[in-house]
């Protein structure tokens, strides 16, 4: 008998070792499962989380500048959350980082309408998404890194009307007296600066106004390493603008030179210029 018992207490430490390592075995198999599938899950929605974030603040400071330019009011606040990258001001009169300015120039058979403009704009830039997230010239767009493709997300305030063939154009200029970027918690302070209006036709009521040769022609000069020109094109072409056969380059192309659009049949011509002064991120 105390040879069974003994048998018996032997027998029942071996199943209790069994049982742990089981049990702890099982434990770091679950660890590793989360650690190699679940954690880069949570971070994929994290970070995915953090883009659709930015994309609604964007659109809330659009409406922003919006209230800016057309409302005449002088100043505006608003705190955001920026999660997962950097909001940083590009200011109009200082070269990106990288690659050359965007610029919008209208002219039309005669006369130059608008030279050269550069609009500047508030980026967002998130590594973790490779997401660029753009407030230029009044619209939202966005683009992915090393990628070809972009699109609008919010469009800007420009009409056309084809019964009285009427182009009114409204460019928003962003500006900052200094470099400033900011992540995590922010207030983004804007102030209306200085406004601009010229008016061209082709059949002046008055002398004073410029008169209008049309056909009209617009170029869009894209950044090459930041290329928005995607996202433009379908907006311009939403407005009846067609690419001319004489453009020196094509929408998204990374060619980096301008794209030329003709105008729908035009004889009124409308750009109003705004200029939005950035204060504080």
């Amino acid at each position: 008998m105390r040879n069974k018992k003994y048998r018996m207490g032997c027998t029942d430490g071996v199943s209790e070792s069994l049982g742990f390592l089981l049990i702890f075995t099982l434990v770091i198999v679950g660890i590793g499962l989360v650690t190699l599938y679940g954690y880069p899950m949570l971070l994929q929605q994290q970070t995915s989380a953090d883009e659709q974030i930015m994309e609604k603040n964007m659109i809330v400071l659009q409406n922003d500048v919006k209230s800016l330019a057309y409302k005449t009011i002088p100043y505006k606040e608003t705190s955001l959350k920026i999660g997962g990258g950097v909001l940083h001001v590009q200011n109009s009169s200082e070269a990106p980082a990288s690659g050359s300015p965007t610029s919008i120039k209208i002219y039309d058979n005669n006369n130059i309408l608008l030279d050269s403009f550069r609009s500047g704009d508030l980026l967002y830039s998130s590594v973790s998404s490779s997401t660029d997230i753009s407030l230029q010239n009044g619209a939202v767009v966005k683009r992915q890194y090393f990628e070809p493709g972009s699109v609008m997300l919010a469009e800007p305030r420009w009409f056309y009307d084809g019964q009285t063939e009427t182009m009114v154009i409204n460019l928003v200029n962003i500006t900052s007296t200094s470099k400033i970027s900011r992540e995590g918690v922010g207030t983004v302070q804007m102030m209306l600066g200085e406004s601009r209006f010229n008016k061209f036709d082709a059949n002046p009521p008055l002398p004073a106004v410029p008169t209008l040769s049309p056909p009209v022609y617009l170029e869009y000069k894209p950044n090459k390493d930041v290329d928005y020109s995607i996202a433009w094109n379908s907006y311009f072409q939403k407005l009846g603008m067609t690419v001319d056969p004489t453009s020196a380059a094509q929408p998204g192309d990374g060619s980096g030179l301008p794209v030329k659009y003709r105008l729908p049949d035009t004889t009124t011509v409308v750009i109003k210029q705004y200029e939005v002064n950035i204060r504080s991120l």
